[in-house]
């Protein structure tokens, strides 16, 4: 029985010493946690706002069309925060703006827009709150060819269809940019520098590949009037348009029908619709003047989705030139 019960005794202590033990070790595995735990938390925090002030030391700069969102990001590279309202695609004659179209105005510190109204609803949004931001009209470095609307002139605001042209705008958005984060100037001259190499490389080519049409084919008739700079810098007669430089126009049955008449008469082998705007119209245009459309369509004021054959300003001129080469040609 004493052997028992001292067995029993000494069973009991190791059980109480093994229980402290567990306990004054539990208790340093949580005081060392504990004393871990704010250097993890100041660590975390700490990279958080690295990375947050990282991008906010940025310059925010906006753009609308995605023609001018293009070059601008050509130009600033990883410099600046881009942000392009416009999405590839969208027509910005007939764009209405949302409330966050008016949020990325009053953050940003620079604006680019094309100007002559060639994005109406965003150039009144951005005018009524992008406050005392600079908002340089980039298009209308360029002087505009005067189209007879209604009876008066009204600026043609699709001046990026010279190559040229862009060239100009692509100077004015290095500038700028510059005046903005002049500890950058190297870099956007440097980029600046490099695009304005490879448009004057798209202008010489653009120029060579249309004289591969035949003189007398050498004619456009596509959907709205968005091509006229392009005709005269590249030797190239707009023979005729559906509708006028705004999509927002609606042709009556007599514009339809003087088009038609007008494209029998010229003898052009083919019609163009455009990536902004509904076919059907120049498609009934098209069968009643018995020509064909044009298999590609016209990027005219917008460059194409990521990953087609138009998704940056120079795509864009290329793919156009190599639809209507193709199609006058045949």
């Amino acid at each position: 029985m004493s052997t028992i019960s001292e067995s029993n005794a000494s069973d009991g202590r190791l059980k109480l010493y093994a229980h402290e033990k567990l306990a004054i070790m539990s208790s340093k595995i949580l005081t060392f946690t504990f004393c871990l735990l704010p250097f993890a938390l100041f660590s975390c925090t700490q990279s958080s706002s690295d990375s947050a002030s990282i991008v906010s030391d940025k310059p925010q700069v906006v753009a609308t069309s995605t023609i001018i969102a293009d070059l601008v990001q050509e130009v600033g590279g990883e410099e600046i925060n881009l942000t392009g309202v416009l999405k590839p695609g969208t027509d910005p004659h007939v764009y209405e703006p949302t409330p966050a179209d008016s949020r990325f105005f009053e953050k940003a510190d620079l604006i680019f827009y094309n100007g002559y109204n060639l994005e109406p609803g965003l150039i009144k949004l951005m005018k009524a709150s992008g406050g005392s931001v600079r908002q340089v009209a980039v298009g209308e470095v360029v002087k505009p060819l005067q189209l007879d609307t209604y009876g008066k002139g009204t600026p043609d605001p699709h001046v990026w269809g010279d190559a040229e042209n862009a060239i100009a705008m692509v100077n004015v958005i290095r500038d700028e940019l510059i005046k903005l984060s002049p500890e950058d100037k190297d870099k956007f001259t440097q980029n600046g520098a490099k695009l304005v190499s490879e448009l004057k490389q798209l202008d010489q080519w653009i120029t060579k590949e249309i004289q591969k049409i035949p003189a007398d084919k050498r004619k456009l008739v596509t959907t709205h009037d968005a091509f006229q700079y392009y005709g005269r810098a590249y030797n190239i007669i707009i023979a005729g348009t559906l509708i006028g430089i705004s999509t927002e126009e609606q042709p009556s049955a007599q514009t339809v029908q003087r088009l038609v008449e007008s494209i029998k008469k010229t003898g052009v082998p083919a019609i163009f619709a455009e990536t902004t705007i509904n076919p059907t119209l120049i498609n009934t245009v098209a069968q009643e003047a018995g020509v064909k459309v044009a298999p590609g369509e016209l990027y005219s004021d917008s460059i194409g989705a990521k990953g087609s054959d138009g998704d940056t300003y120079i795509k864009m001129m290329q793919a156009n030139t190599r639809n209507i080469v193709e199609a006058l040609t045949q």
